[in-house]
């Protein structure tokens, strides 16, 4: 599960493509001018961008452009009616990873984000491990042995999350930029509270947690597992 940023003045086409992503149990953020998706990408963290070219206030290229000389790296796919050779080097020069002309198919658009976030910081849809529990992103489960551990979408993106980031520890603050929508109303509270849940359902008695705390730093898998 990606957390994506879809930059698209064209409401239809965002329709469709929010719907086909969310499907791919990705969660989708829709803005629909430049101006919007300048701030977005000013104050919150996504793992994929999809911008489109022409949009109101300022274009894709200028957003892609000035975010890459902010220091930006996460993926961002162009998309555009603009076909010719020359404008795609234009894109790409401006810090584009990928290019999608429109008219397009959605399988198109599904397998160029699987590549981008294959990419070693992204995400992928291989299989998750951490001690004895198993997670699959690609069917949405979690398996201990042979019991299925059933999770809410919330619970199942936080345990996705800290898996695929072994090693790292992350505040509360961050998790809730990474894992939830950027306009929601939640809270380190909110956070916790989902924390809560998943660890009634993943730990075991007697045993350390599986996502533990470390004071001064934050939440992280346990590297004992």
């Amino acid at each position: 599960m990606a957390k994506i940023l879809l930059v698209e003045d064209d409401k239809d086409l965002t329709v469709i493509i929010e719907d086909s992503l969310t499907l791919q149990k990705h969660l989708v953020e829709v803005v629909h001018t430049g101006t919007e998706g300048r701030e977005r990408l000013l104050f919150f963290e996504f793992d994929l961008v999809i911008l489109d070219w022409q949009l109101p206030g300022l274009s894709g290229v200028e957003i892609c452009k000035e975010y890459r000389n902010r220091g930006g790296t996460t993926p961002i796919i162009m998309l555009t009616g603009k076909g010719a050779i020359q404008e795609k080097e234009f894109g790409l020069d401006a810090g584009a990873d990928d290019y999608v002309t429109k008219p397009f198919e959605m399988r198109e658009l599904h397998a160029r984000v699987r590549a981008l976030l294959r990419r070693p910081t992204g995400y992928t849809d291989n299989v998750l491990k951490a001690g004895n529990l198993v997670l699959e992103p690609g069917i949405f489960r979690v398996t201990r042995g042979e019991e299925e551990i059933r999770l809410l979408p919330k619970e199942f993106a936080l345990l996705e999350f800290f898996m695929r980031h072994k090693g790292q520890a992350f505040t509360s603050e961050a998790i809730l930029n990474r894992v939830w929508p950027s306009d929601s109303e939640s809270t380190p509270e909110s956070f916790r509270t989902c924390l809560k849940r998943l660890r009634q359902k993943i730990d075991l008695e007697g045993q350390p947690s599986v996502v533990e705390h470390v004071h001064g730093l934050g939440y992280r898998i346990n590297p004992s597992l």
